[in-house]
């Protein structure tokens, strides 16, 4: 059975705009909805974090972030901690951050939940006063001789380190996924889709259903498009390099990675992250829809939906024509309530006569929804 489990409910209290989100649910499909600085960067952030944490880079990753006091919310002065809890199938992942006078963050708590039939609810504590997530050190060492505690430690850190935050915005001619790279690097996709190439050069060998249900979807939204041409190049060192070159219907000329649009590369690289064939347990995604014509937006609602029937999907947006491809149900609103991010789950059936007349996008471009700019 597998140790890699979705989100049930999420508790975040004190990271950046998240000043109190407490016991939010999550379900297979979760479309993040909001105008510009309402927060849902800060969601999507504290997955960012949380998967620092489990590779126990926090103290690196604070200090990207520049300081604790630009972490917690509203500052130290207001706020003296971080504290969440994060529950997914039997079991759960608690910890509270505490800033220090350096800039850093110190554990003030941390400690995993499991609720089994066998044992009933229990916690089983992973100390305080240390700088990094003790919890890989834990699944690592397999400190808990008890083999009920060990399944815990394995179902926690498993689960937690499979969530993947993925963001393809960069696609400049310095972006990694338009140049070489090692092409042994393809055990799975990079957040930043940096070995794209490296990644569909292994499933064209080992799932080529997969890799031709990927082409094929890309057709759907490049009509001109044909194939990729992954060719691995030898160095002196052994060392094989591939990038991404492609070629167009009815020519055998070989195009390179930078003669594609902005849109077409980060739609090819959705469309594979979305397809991949060993997906994540959760997969989130802030704003897919950056650069894509309304057709591929139209296509990636559809890709969406159908991911979520094999992996949890989280999305964050503010097109109107992709939360068209939803229904009220998927949505969260996320709005700023006194300065602080709330989210907002809405039923359906409470929209039932608007439903009638207009589309889902429509009503949350008329603000009938909610998560529209107020004046």
């Amino acid at each position: 059975m597998s140790k890699k489990n979705a989100i049930y409910r999420l508790t975040i209290k004190g990271f950046k705009s998240i000043k109190n989100l407490d016991g939010l649910e999550l379900d297979n499909l979760n479309v993040l909805l909001g105008a510009n600085g309402a927060g849902k960067s800060s969601f999507v952030s504290y997955f960012r974090m949380l998967g620092e944490m489990m590779e126990q880079r926090l103290k690196k990753w604070t200090t990207q972030q520049g300081s604790a006091d630009r972490i917690v919310s509203f500052g130290v002065k207001e706020t003296q901690k971080i504290e969440s809890f994060v529950k997914f199938g039997l079991n759960g992942y608690q910890f509270e951050l505490e800033p220090t006078v350096e800039g850093g963050f110190v554990f003030s708590n941390e400690r995993l939940f499991f609720d089994g039939p066998q044992f009933g609810a229990e916690w089983v504590p992973l100390g305080s006063g240390h700088q990094e997530a003790k919890l890989k050190e834990a699944f690592d060492s397999k400190k808990f001789q008890a083999p009920y505690k060990n399944d815990v430690v394995a179902y926690c850190y498993e689960s937690i380190s499979s969530w993947k935050v993925f963001h393809f915005h960069d696609t400049s001619d310095m972006a990694s996924v338009k140049r070489f790279g090692p092409a042994h690097i393809n055990d799975y996709l990079r957040p930043d889709a940096s070995n794209l190439a490296a990644y569909l050069y292994r499933l064209t060998t080992e799932t080529p259903d997969v890799y031709e249900q990927i082409r094929k979807t890309i057709q759907l939204a490049i009509p001109f498009f044909d194939d990729f041409v992954l060719k691995p190049r030898r160095l002196d060192t052994e060392e094989e390099l591939i990038n991404l070159q492609w070629r167009q219907n009815d020519s055998d000329y070989v195009f390179w990675p930078s003669q594609l649009s902005d849109g077409s590369i980060r739609f090819m690289c959705l469309v594979t992250a979305l397809l991949q064939p060993d997906p994540p347990s959760t997969i989130i995604i802030d704003e897919p829809e950056l650069g894509l014509h309304p057709y591929a937006i139209t296509l990636l609602g559809s890709l969406l939906r159908s991911a979520s029937t094999r992996m949890q999907v989280i999305v964050s947006t503010q097109s109107v024509p992709l939360v068209n491809e939803f229904s009220i149900n998927d949505l969260i609103i996320v709005e700023r309530e006194k300065g602080a991010t709330v989210f907002k789950r809405l039923d359906e059936d409470e929209f039932e006569t608007w439903l009638d007349d207009y589309s889902v996008g429509e009503l949350w471009e008329k603000n009938i929804l909610g998560g529209r700019p107020r004046k």
